[in-house]
């Protein structure tokens, strides 16, 4: 895929876990996804690795925040949706029955960023950018290929963000009883959403990493210590998939995307 140099407001851009065992989860997303990782310390004394491919930033893990952890908080992953003016995008999230999680603040150079949640709960960064755009690489094995919100309530979800970031959307029909929400930026498929397919699973966001061969990529999730929680399946004109989660227990999604006949 061409590298990026630029996000689109209303595209998520970035990704990053934040985990109980940081040291653990780096050894198990380098066996599985072939990741490096450039740590950078963070002024508060942590330290943020920017999981690289092929020397392109693709992910970051961080550990999990002191009053999280001590609170009991799971290992998740975060995604992040690029605006272009945080503190703007903030003052709409009220009034579209969101939540500011807290005020937006600076990250040195690299951009300006906040958490909200959507009103069916789910919780989202929103980032603007400023030295770090986010991820350089997309699409390609080992990088994150696509940001989908599973939600018990689409429809409110998809309102709140249509409002707050000026996206579209689109639907598909994934067979008699599931439909499936396209985001879109212009003519340009940038994310989904759609209902959870178990029941009492949080609303989130969920990021899938694309992979080379799912099913030999679950084995392998499996034999690092972590564990399938939706077996493989095919979706046509998609490509393959399978939600597992770290041996931490931050679930996401490996999908090996259906070869596309070159135009």
């Amino acid at each position: 895929m061409p590298i990026k140099t630029k996000y689109p407001q209303g595209t998520p851009s970035w990704v990053d876990l934040q985990t109980s065992d940081q040291d653990a989860a780096k050894k198990f997303y380098a066996e599985l996804l072939g990741w490096k990782y450039d740590d950078r310390p963070m002024p508060e004394g942590p330290v943020y690795s920017m999981a690289t491919v092929r020397g392109e930033n693709v992910a970051a893990i961080a550990p999990l925040q002191p009053d999280a952890a001590q609170a009991g908080a799971p290992a998740n992953w975060n995604t992040y949706i690029a605006v272009d003016d945080v503190d703007e995008t903030v003052a709409k999230v009220a009034g579209a029955g969101g939540q500011v999680l807290m005020p937006a603040f600076d990250v040195g150079e690299a951009g300006r960023m906040t958490f909200v949640t959507d009103p069916t709960g789910a919780s989202v960064g929103l980032w603007q950018a400023k030295q770090h755009i986010g991820a350089g690489l997309v699409g390609d094995p080992g990088a994150c290929l696509w940001n989908e919100l599973n939600t018990t309530d689409v429809d409110t979800a998809v309102r709140f963000y249509n409002s707050i970031l000026g996206t579209t959307t689109t639907q598909m029909s994934m067979g008699p009883d599931y439909t499936y929400t396209l985001f879109q930026v212009g003519d340009e498929q940038v994310g989904g959403a759609g209902a959870p397919l178990h029941p009492n699973t949080p609303n989130h966001w969920r990021v899938y990493f694309a992979v080379e061969d799912v099913d030999a990529s679950a084995a392998k999730v499996v034999e690092l210590g972590g564990a399938i929680v939706e077996e493989a399946m095919d979706i046509p004109t998609v490509g393959r998939m399978a939600g597992v989660a770290d041996p931490q227990g931050a679930v996401f999604s490996i999908m090996t995307p259906e070869e596309r006949p070159e135009q």
